[in-house]
């Protein structure tokens, strides 16, 4: 495994990882060799967590680490079949006729990473903790749940105010995971879970090592080890492929991708993800609150000629990712015009407009590059202040002090920003916040789907952002490794199964 001390500072961090079509991969066959189940598996990851504590930190690195490696909730996603609800620490659930009450079924023999046995209280606690501690991330996913009880040792019941049809899926995230009661673990640097891996060590700036949990409930990691070898720069990354110091690297730059290729030592693999990359817009400040400019800043910008300058991607005119429900194709609803965006702006009083975009420092200069140009034709000034993550986690996410901003939101499911008018886009419209409350009331799953998509066309139609592109970025897999998975994978990893073969 590549051990670095120090790396090249680079623009083309994580998000020029971004993106490739899902056009093909070689050819190159599995691994024929019998996998070792002594083997150390060496992923290389681009942004690594500022500490462990995955119920009080945010940021989508934490959950690709720990999420079904290390923690586990009842219910869990398989990101390779359309995020389906899958079992977990329940074997089995039962949701009655009106949506309200939710019966687990709990697994039994299954123990945390200290050899203490998981129990009905464990469960009750963890999920009423995150339901009543608003410092809990996703706490609010839980804010429907009237009652959670155990009425024996091997079933919990969650009993909702009002049906919400996304209730298992939030289950599937941080609210739901769960911890020993009365735990007192410091997880910002240690971990305590249910998981096949357990936290090993981690180094700061380089890497987090899992090693296999050998009393897990299921089935036991293929590998003894894990390491999570953090390498944002993308340079660096190939050069680690290269020399056969990674068995994987995640998120490759397509432009480099075909010195990868050139190792016959790796097939490069495209999977399908909820990662939209967003152009917010201060819904809430002016000139922004005017509909023209945000229109005329959408018809600005040629979506294909982006993306064919980042190297791929896939076009999205609207919140939904394909993968979720409520998605609809709504490229037909706006195009690239430069010419009515001038005239737009002129009917709004907006020439010779300035604006600031604000962008976290991991994405490439190719996006605000593109953006200054594309705004500059029709008489827009762009400023763009590059911050580091945490500076745009207070700025532009708490405080809401932003023009434009840039971002990749990755997580599935995600259309309640556009309900909350108090979530940084500061976007406010009754009839989204009512069809959007009705599609999680029904337990439909197609009039639910409806009523999201109509909710998205709002959206859409207002220009309450712009969609810049979805990402389906490329990875590269190691003809020694089998079974890794395919989707989602910036925001969901799970490496029980993955198996390397023995040289």
């Amino acid at each position: 495994m590549l051990r670095r001390t120090a790396l090249a500072t680079s623009m083309l961090l994580i998000g020029a990882l971004l993106l490739t079509s899902c056009t093909g991969s070689n050819t190159t066959p599995n691994p024929t060799g019998e996998a070792d189940p002594n083997a150390t598996l060496t992923v290389r990851l681009s942004l690594e967590p500022s500490n462990l504590d995955i119920r009080r930190t945010s940021g989508a690195s934490l959950e690709q680490a720990l999420i079904d490696n290390v923690y586990q909730g009842l219910v869990t996603r398989n990101g390779d079949d359309s995020n389906a609800i899958a079992p977990a620490l329940a074997t089995a659930w039962t949701v009655s006729p009106d949506g309200l009450t939710y019966t687990f079924t709990l697994r039994q023999g299954v123990t945390f990473h200290d050899g203490s046995a998981l129990t009905a209280d464990d469960v009750v606690t963890s999920l009423q903790t995150a339901k009543d501690d608003p410092t809990i991330q996703n706490s609010s996913d839980l804010a429907n749940v009237s009652s959670i009880a155990s009425p024996d040792a091997s079933t919990v019941v969650v009993t909702l105010a009002k049906p919400n049809i996304d209730f298992l899926f939030a289950m599937t995230g941080r609210a739901g995971l769960i911890f020993k009661s009365g735990d007192t673990t410091n997880f910002q640097t240690a971990a305590n879970g249910t998981g096949p891996f357990r936290v090993e060590s981690r180094n700061a700036g380089q890497s987090l090592t899992l090693s296999r949990y050998d009393g897990y409930w299921g089935d036991k990691a293929g590998v003894a080890e894990v390491v999570l070898d953090y390498i944002p720069d993308q340079s660096a990354a190939t050069n680690a492929a290269v020399a056969g110091d990674v068995d994987v690297a995640l998120e490759i730059d397509p432009e480099l991708r075909g010195q990868i290729e050139g190792t016959n030592a790796f097939t490069i693999e495209s999977g399908l993800t909820t990662d939209k990359g967003t152009l917010a817009f201060n819904n809430q400040r002016a000139p922004l609150n005017d509909q023209r400019v945000r229109e005329a800043l959408r018809l600005a910008i040629d979506h294909k000629a982006l993306i064919e300058t980042l190297g791929s991607g896939q076009e999205l005119y609207g919140p939904i990712a394909p993968l979720d429900p409520g998605y609809e194709d709504l490229s037909g609803s706006i195009s690239y015009n430069p010419d009515r965006a001038r005239e737009l702006l002129a009917q709004a009083g907006a020439e010779n407009l300035t604006l600031t975009l604000t962008i976290p420092n991991v994405y490439p200069t190719t996006i605000p590059t593109f953006l200054v140009s594309s705004f500059a034709d029709v008489g827009v000034t762009l400023k763009v202040k590059s911050v580091d993550f945490s500076t745009w986690l207070q700025d532009v996410y708490k405080n809401h002090d932003y023009d434009l901003s840039f971002v990749r939101h990755v997580e599935a499911r995600d259309f309640g920003n556009w309900a909350n008018p108090s979530y940084y886009f500061g976007y406010d419209n009754a009839e989204v916040q009512s069809l959007y409350g009705q599609a999680l009331a029904t337990t439909d799953q197609q009039q639910s789907s409806d009523l999201l998509a109509e909710a998205a066309r709002i959206v859409s139609d207002e220009d309450a952002a712009d969609w810049l592109f979805l990402s389906t970025p490329l990875t590269a897999v190691g003809t020694n490794v089998a079974n890794f998975p395919k989707n989602s994978l910036n925001v969901r990893l799970p490496l029980s199964g993955v198996t390397v073969a023995a040289e």
